[in-house]
Order: C-alpha cells, then structure tokens, then sequence
C-alpha cells in the first residue's frame, strides 16, 4: 500500500479520504493546536505539533518516516475570495514551504490541495518550476465537490506530482470518473436535516442566502452566521420562504456536508470547530483524489488530454472537463 505524510492536516479532512481512498497515512503535522487536538482523537497514527516554516526540522522528520506521498493543502486564506486575496501577507509562503519540502525529501508522489484562485497566482508558476526541475511530472485539476461525492459545490485545485512521471498523465483519468451530475443534500443526507431550506450567510446581500437540501451546498466556510433580523429576501432565494422558521445549519450539520462521519469526534469553541470544519478538505473529495491516483498506480489509464512533454495548468475548457 502507498503510504502518506500528511502536512498541514488541521482536523484530518484529507487524511481521512486518503485514507478511504486506499493510502496509508502514516503520521500528520500541523502547527494549529485546536485542531491538532481533534486530529488525534480520530487518528492512531503519530500527530505532530510542528511550524512547517522550520523546513530542516519539518524534512528530518518527514525523512525517518520515509513515506511514498506528501500531501497537504497549505492555508489558502492570501488565494481565497473569502480572503484579502494578498499573497505577500505571509500565508502564501507556506505554499512555497511545502514545495521546498517536497523537493528536498522526494517521495515518489506529493498532491498539493489548494482553492481555484491560486491559479491566477506568480507563486503556483514558481512552484511548478521547482516541481520540474526536481523531476516531476505534474498533472493539474480543478474538481467540484458535487461531482466527487460530495453535497456542496466547492471548488479546488489538486497538483498531483509522480517523479520521473509524464507531465498531464491523470487528467482524462480525473475526467473519467467524475459523476455524470452534481450531489445535492438530500441525495447524501435524505431528509435527516428535517429541513428543506436553510439560511447561509453571504459575503454581500447581493447575493442570496437561502438554500434548499435539493441543490448542492454552497462551499462552507469557516464563518457560521444566524439570520439577521433585517434580512431581506434576495431575487434569487426560494418563493414564500416564511423567515421566522428559517435557520442556518448546526456546526455538526456542516460537518456531513464536509462529509465527515457522524462518528468522527468535533470539540473545542465554536469559533474553532467552523474555521477548522470549513477550512478542511472534503472526505469525500479527498477520496476520490486518492481512488485516481491508486487507479494509475494500479495501471488503469485513459487517453491523455494534453502533450505529455508539456505541462498545463487547468483553463476555461479544462474546468468545464472536470467540473
């Protein structure tokens, strides 16, 4: 079995698809100590409090346990719309951290996880030099979560990297097994919510803030607002929507639409728990990015989309590709 490292693991998001998607984690790092707490009441494999800015440190131990995979999604708040989108505020550099991790311990596969918006970013171009001239060949997607299994339309980059591999190689493999439609939540959940509609705060009144279960989520967030009292019903929200019975969901509701298990265990602050539960990654994404990459592995192959010799970020009809 292809074994993992997982960096910035937060609550375990990604370790927990990888996981079901056929990986071995075999330890975790992160340098945030509330979710490092949740992380270790879920996992048995070590967990370690670690600054991944201290890369000697981070690469000695990445070492001794020798895995086969990194994979992580730094902290994408400098690339987010839901952020400031300002790269040189600190954040960012973590991103160039992982990529110099990666290329001084060489495992034979890493998978970055980031937001969309990275790629409009000078740092992804500048990683994906370094990632070539360490002899990786990279295949780059961006996926929505509805059509990888997952209730919520989120949508986020994977770079995948296998050294000596070809440039491009699991695109159409990526493309080949996405849903032929998007999940709602009631297609996840049933009517477990005993719901239909429910309230989600938006970024500006411009846009609508009630959701039926029969659509997909809109992405979570790390914020978890209630209805404001003044709300105004938006052009797009749902026809006679009586405002007094309407409520956002629970922590823990939002924890299914991350497609975390009922059984895996949130404590902490409220504060803590949404930033954590919206900043991870879903389980179900995570899965069906690691089922792709042991399909490959395992020799399942599909016509390339794109020259192998020439690697190439995901574009307008590449995002229409893989949703």
């Amino acid at each position: 079995m292809i074994t993992a490292v997982d960096l910035f693991c937060g609550c375990g998001g990604l370790s927990l698809g990888f996981q079901k998607g056929g990986i071995d984690v075999l330890a975790a790092m992160d340098n945030w100590t509330a979710a490092l707490n949740v992380y270790r009441e879920n996992f048995d494999h070590p967990t370690i409090q670690q600054d991944l800015k201290d890369e000697k440190v981070a690469i000695e131990r990445i070492q001794k346990i020798a895995p086969d995979m990194i994979i992580g999604g730094s902290p994408c708040q400098d690339f987010s719309s839901a952020g400031k989108r300002d790269i040189t505020n600190g954040k960012a550099a973590l991103t160039y951290h992982f990529a110099n991790i990666v290329c001084e311990v060489k495992p034979t596969w890493f998978v970055m996880e980031n937001v969309q918006r990275i790629t409009k970013s000078h740092v992804l171009t500048e990683i994906v030099e370094q990632f070539a001239s360490n002899d990786y060949g990279l295949s780059a997607v961006v996926l929505d979560a509805s059509f990888c299994n997952t209730p919520q339309t989120r949508s986020r980059f994977f770079l995948i990297g296998q050294i000596n591999g070809k440039h491009n190689a699991l695109v159409s493999l990526f493309k080949a097994n996405l849903a032929a439609k998007p999940m709602t939540i009631r297609d996840y959940l049933g009517d477990t919510l005993n719901l239909q509609y429910y309230y989600r705060h938006p970024r500006s009144y411009a846009r609508r803030g009630i959701f039926s279960i029969d659509e997909p989520s809109p992405t979570i967030r790390g914020v978890n607002r209630p209805i404001p009292p003044n709300y105004q019903l938006h052009s797009g929200d749902p026809d006679n929507i009586d405002l007094k019975t309407l409520r956002p969901l629970s922590t823990l509701e939002r924890s299914y639409l991350q497609t975390f298990p009922e059984s895996f265990k949130f404590f902490g602050t409220k504060t803590d728990l949404e930033q954590m539960i919206g900043n991870a990654v879903p389980v179900n994404m995570a899965e069906f990015v690691a089922s792709v990459i042991v399909k490959y592995i395992n020799g399942i192959r599909e016509p390339v989309l794109f020259d192998e010799d020439t690697f190439v970020l995901p574009n307008n009809a590449l995002h229409r590709l893989v949703g």
